[in-house]
């Protein structure tokens, strides 16, 4: 009798382009495993936000392997111990899974190549990282002559089709049930706003991309427009894998506009980020550029002012309106539009002075989309900390960006303090005298706040 086939989920929870399933599904019967090892990824295990979206996509996935008589076998703990025990147990060889970088997972994978048959393949990005190389046979480090070099291969490996038939083996091992593992909240339940914003799964986030078809070519106006729907919110079907990025580029290849290649960049920097930590595991911990370990932070852990500051952008209770909004839109939705993610970024490390770690910390809990490698780079990239990253001296006016980039509307949506205010009061309503009392004032004048900041740069660099 044919062996069962292991597959090792993480990821990649779809049933379509999923090469591990897929080629699993030649060889034999099929058994599906996904392992919650929250102790292997330690510090990035995965935040509450994420663990919602979790329970969702697998409830989803597992009914899909359901309609083919099929399961998916839950377990917790030690995936590289677990996977063994499911192979000792049914008498399987083989483990199949989608190759994985975020350093927790490229040790789980040796540890368990050394002890069985595991067999990687690439299914989570537009191409293997380092196959992409500089004339000099090297890594990149800097994202636009990658993003070139990424262009020339196109196009991305070929679709891998859906298993047309899942064999099952006999009996499947004992298997967790998905509601003892608590993922979801309960005391206090706060996913109502993220369970209105969201549908997840493999169907939603293929439902997502034919919304984003009629949408796409004009990304490159609309995506700095918090207030309009300009932008493709497919980043956390990608990141759990309910589509891939290579469907994605398939889907649009026939696409000549220049919002296609400008969204088509934002894959491509998807990949920068995993080609990033593949090259530098501890990126979302350490500083690239060491000088920045002798910049003076304000630490929230020993300094009350400092906490408190943190806690109001946590809140979205700074005194700005752009920045607040953005930090309630990510608490309501477990979500935040990308350009007003680089401001309130921007804000807690220049204008509070306060390391971006604390902020790349609340980003893991708090987004749906968290990702190892995008979250790190692109928190480094706004520090001025990075391998390939903005000048810290470049401080970002978050008032003018907000009158920039039309943001009353999506201010009057998530600060409804505001709601009455007109432009441009709206935008600063302190300097305008018209401050609600239940609005706070800034907690720090920007003029104040980037002297403060090149101040402490230029005490850095002297040292």
């Amino acid at each position: 009798m044919t062996k069962p086939q292991i597959v090792w989920l993480r990821r990649d929870l779809r049933m379509a382009d999923n090469p591990a399933l897929f080629e699993a599904a030649k060889s034999g019967p099929v058994i599906a495993a996904y392992v919650l090892d929250d102790a292997r990824a330690k510090t990035h295990a995965y935040g509450g936000a994420s663990r919602w979206w979790l329970h969702h996509s697998l409830e989803s996935l597992g009914n899909s392997f359901a309609k083919r008589h099929a399961r998916i076998v839950l377990r917790r703990g030690d995936a590289v111990e677990h996977l063994l025990a499911i192979a000792m147990e049914t008498g399987a060889t083989t483990i199949h899974a989608n190759r994985h970088y975020e350093p927790w997972w490229r040790n789980a994978e040796r540890a368990l190549g050394e002890q069985c048959d595991l067999r990687l393949y690439e299914g989570n990005y537009l191409h293997p990282m380092g196959s992409v190389k500089t004339g000099g046979g090297g890594q990149y480090k800097i994202y636009t002559p990658f993003s070139r070099a990424v262009r020339k291969t196109f196009p991305p490996r070929a679709l891998v089709p859906e298993p047309e038939t899942l064999s099952s083996p006999d009996t499947y091992p004992a298997s967790d049930a998905l509601s003892d593992w608590n993922l979801l909240p309960t005391r206090p339940d706060w996913s109502g706003g993220i369970d209105q914003f969201w549908q997840v799964g493999e169907d939603a986030a293929h439902a997502q991309l034919d919304w984003w078809s009629d949408h796409v070519d004009g990304y490159d106006d609309q995506r700095n427009l918090p207030s309009a729907q300009g932008v493709s919110r497919l980043s956390p079907h990608l990141h759990f894998g309910e589509i891939s990025p290579v469907q994605i580029w398939h889907h649009f290849r026939s696409k000549a506009t220049k919002g296609w290649e400008v969204y088509e960049s934002e894959l491509i920097w998807r990949d920068y980020a995993q080609n990033t930590i593949a090259q530098f595991p501890l990126y979302a911990r350490d500083n690239y550029r060491e000088d920045f370990d002798k910049i003076a932070w304000r630490d929230p852990h020993t300094d009350k002012a400092a906490a408190r500051d943190l806690k109001a952008w946590q809140q979205g209770r700074t005194g700005y309106p752009i920045v607040d909004a953005g930090m309630r839109q990510l608490w309501q939705t477990g979500w935040m539009h990308n350009r007003v993610r680089m401001i309130t970024a921007s804000f807690l490390i220049k204008h509070l002075m306060i390391d971006w770690r604390e902020g790349e910390k609340w980003f893991w809990d708090t987004l749906v989309d968290a990702d190892y490698g995008s979250n790190a780079t692109n928190w480094q990239w706004t520090a001025g900390t990075g391998v390939d990253s903005n000048m810290f001296v470049r401080i970002m006016a978050p008032l003018s960006q907000s009158e920039k980039f039309n943001c009353a509307d999506y201010i009057r949506e998530y600060v409804p303090e505001l709601s009455g205010l007109d432009e441009p009061a709206i935008h600063d309503p302190d300097e305008f005298g018209q401050l609600p009392k239940a609005y706070p004032a800034k907690i720090i004048g920007h003029r104040e706040a980037r002297e403060r900041a090149l101040s402490a740069y230029k005490v850095m660099k002297e040292d």
